[in-house]
């Protein structure tokens, strides 16, 4: 197992935990439970990404140093 399929195991931990705190139900018109679902998770996987390519990046440069 590579150190960075761990980092995305810890960070969609964090994220989805993070991401039960908003109620996108909200910002959607009625009736749109569908779409609001396919952008709660485009938008986890996107966070997924961008937060452990930010970390693993974070962590090689520094070990460059």
């Amino acid at each position: 197992m590579s150190a960075k399929f761990i980092i995305y195991i810890i960070v969609t931990v964090l994220v989805v935990w993070s991401l039960e705190s908003v109620n996108i139900n909200q910002i959607f018109k009625k009736n749109r439970y569908y779409q609001a679902r396919i952008f709660y998770f485009l938008l986890a996987a996107s966070l997924i990404y961008l937060v452990t390519n930010f970390f693993w990046d974070l962590f090689t440069s520094i070990k460059m140093l």
